[in-house]
């Protein structure tokens, strides 16, 4: 990947509709690029929320089908959250990191450490009370492909992809957007021998380049209710590999805070 770019295009698709279980990412993809009058060209990343892909993966649950725990009863008291999410989380984690009022900060199974095991309430239908939560998606990384491959034969450009998620970061205040897979593109990116401005090597420097371009698609998608959960990002420089998320997950033995 050469040197970063001067400028970017980011484009937040309009057409997108409400997404259910099952519905074509792609065609929906594809669709709204036609209704923003864009068409696919190579070095292109496509950014989606997090959450378009996990309703069409049919990751919504009805918590009236949630038994909690005695675990989950117990938690939920400490932190004054409802035991049928907390069920959830502890279903969706390896560990819990920090409990107390109003927290849950837990190691999701994917290796993202962050509150609430990435369940949320927000922009999801809930008919008659809040009834329904959504996880995040299974494989993220695995879905990106997925879509990065389905773009590729419909079109014949295969776009980088990212799904990203808006998430809390220790010792800032606020969310930011944040990669949870990506396809196409490095997630982190080696600058390890590169020389600076004097012409010294660079020894310590690794970008989490996914979560960058992940941070700059989220202004423009939007948190509320802005009903823009597709960014189209042109202007990277040309991915130098393929890459994954999961790249930028710090393993624990350089985990020095846990």
């Amino acid at each position: 990947m050469g040197a970063a770019p001067a400028s970017l295009t980011l484009v937040a698709l309009a057409g997108v509709p409400l997404v259910a279980a099952g519905d074509d990412l792609a065609g929906l993809i594809l669709e709204a690029l036609a209704a923003s009058g864009q068409t696919l060209a190579a070095g292109d990343v496509l950014v989606l929320a997090q959450k378009i892909v996990s309703k069409a993966e049919g990751r919504l649950v009805d918590l009236r089908a949630v038994t909690p725990s005695a675990r989950a009863h117990e938690l939920a008291a400490l932190t004054d959250k409802d035991p049928r999410i907390v069920e959830l989380v502890l279903a969706e984690s390896t560990e819990v990191i920090r409990a107390r009022r109003g927290v849950l900060v837990v190691a999701h199974r994917l290796g993202l450490v962050l509150a609430n095991a990435g369940i949320d309430q927000s922009n999801v239908a809930q008919g008659d009370g809040d009834e329904m939560a959504l996880l995040l998606p299974v494989d993220p990384d695995g879905t990106a492909a997925r879509l990065r491959a389905e773009l590729a034969a419909r079109t014949g450009v295969a776009p980088g992809v990212l799904i990203i998620d808006s998430i809390g970061r220790a010792w800032r205040q606020g969310t930011i957007g944040t990669a949870l897979g990506a396809a196409g593109l490095p997630g982190l990116l080696d600058l390890r021998g590169r020389p600076d401005l004097y012409g010294r090597a660079l020894r310590t420097s690794e970008l989490g380049h996914a979560d960058e371009v992940a941070a700059a698609a989220s202004l423009v998608m939007g948190q509320a209710d802005e009903g823009r959960p597709v960014v189209l990002v042109r202007g990277l420089p040309p991915a130098a590999r393929d890459g994954r998320a999961a790249e930028l997950i710090r393993p624990p033995q350089m985990d020095l805070f846990r």
